[in-house]
């Protein structure tokens, strides 16, 4: 256990309250098993008075270090050359502040991509469906015995996040609306597959059956594990999104309640039809997910940002942004409040309100049903698009 600078004791001598911040080595040596109930105790003294606590990985950690449950979710520091920046990382965590023009970052890595070709789809005021052509990047990440997870480049750009307070249905949740800046980032094309995700995680805990579907039944533990093996297996950083920037990628530049317009069918959405949104008529309700890629693409080149399977969020639960408006498009975490993480997009089972760019709701992080899945990002890369 390190303290910051100026503390008159670094082995716990000093009262949690005097101490600015505080690193946790994890090896395979040193402090022993997580579980030793005095060890939890000691943490939860610096956790509870909102001291920071980084755990900082080392060489010889294992793959997936059990931390206690309040630690789960806090930033890590890696040493297992997984992080490229592992001092960086640990300043950053420690000072909230990310060191400008630190010696030793990486420029980004370069990524071969290749351009590809949607549809994409407006619906008009008479709930006619518009379709039309676009053109987006991406690369292909070889999961292994021939399933593919294909990553969209998603420029970086501003944007308004957040609903408007005349939109229907608005929640106090979606407020107040504030100016975000995102840099650019790859995210999955589709949500994370059954056959994705058990060619990473070797099982499949889906409630549903087929391939293509969706992955459900998944934990937010479960998302961060996935990401954590992928990135372990490829060499490239993959995460969850921020909430900010998976609003960004939904709205793929609207500023309408859906990426396609005012309002919602089941032809281009899977939510329960038995309910309406606006002018919109009642629709299909198809009890299940559906394979994913079913309906027309965002401006983006993205799938299934509406409806389908909820998908998880780096960010913990806050009841609106007015506290902390995030505004470089990070994950607002707070270590001291790490119970609940957002989920976003909606799914099969509700209703089409919920399916709203800006709608926000919530879950347990070891919560996961029948409607709740995952979609990936990965950050760090600078594309060069193959001709």
């Amino acid at each position: 256990m390190l303290s910051s600078p100026g503390s008159e004791d670094s082995t716990g001598g000093l009262p949690a309250r005097s101490v600015k911040s505080a690193a946790v080595f994890v090896g395979s040596s040193g402090l022993g098993p997580w579980q030793e109930l005095e060890i939890e105790a000691f943490l939860r003294r610096f956790v509870k008075q909102r001291c920071p606590v980084i755990p900082v990985l080392l060489a010889d950690a294992p793959q997936q270090p059990q931390l206690p449950i309040f630690l789960q979710g806090h930033m890590w520091v890696d040493f297992r050359q997984l992080d490229p920046n592992p001092m960086v990382q640990l300043i950053w965590g420690i000072t909230g502040k990310k060191p400008p023009g630190e010696p030793g970052i990486k420029p980004p890595s370069i990524i071969q991509t290749q351009p590809f070709e949607f549809e994409t789809a407006t619906l008009g005021k008479n709930h006619q469906i518009h379709r039309s052509g676009g053109r987006g990047k991406s690369f292909k990440e070889d999961l292994g015995n021939g399933v593919i997870l294909e990553m969209v480049a998603i420029p970086g750009g501003n944007f308004i996040m957040g609903s408007p307070e005349n939109e229907l249905g608005r929640m106090d949740t979606e407020g107040p609306r504030h100016n975000v800046t995102i840099q650019p980032f790859f995210m999955g094309k589709f949500p994370v597959t059954h056959e994705q995700y058990q060619a990473i995680m070797g099982k499949n805990p889906s409630y549903f059956k087929g391939k293509k579907r969706p992955v459900e039944c998944v934990s937010w533990y479960d998302a961060v594990e996935f990401c954590d093996r992928i990135s372990n297996r490829t060499g490239k950083t993959y995460r969850l999104p921020s909430e900010a920037e998976w609003e960004y990628a939904c709205r793929a530049g609207t500023t309408t309640p859906f990426y396609f317009g005012e309002t919602i069918t089941t032809d281009l959405v899977n939510y329960d039809g038995n309910y309406t949104y606006g002018s919109a008529p009642k629709g299909q309700y198809r009890k299940q997910t559906i394979e994913v890629g079913s309906f027309p693409a965002n401006a983006f080149g993205l799938y299934d940002m509406h409806g389908n399977v909820w998908e998880w969020c780096q960010d913990t639960w806050h009841d609106s942004y007015k506290a902390k408006p995030i505004t470089d498009g990070r994950a607002w975490v707070d270590n001291e409040n790490n119970y609940r993480r957002v989920l976003r997009g909606d799914s099969w089972g509700n209703h089409p309100l919920d399916c709203r760019s800006a709608y926000r709701a919530d879950n347990y992080p070891d919560g996961g049903d029948g409607v709740v899945g995952l979609r990936v990002v990965c950050v760090g890369l600078s594309p060069r698009t193959l001709q």
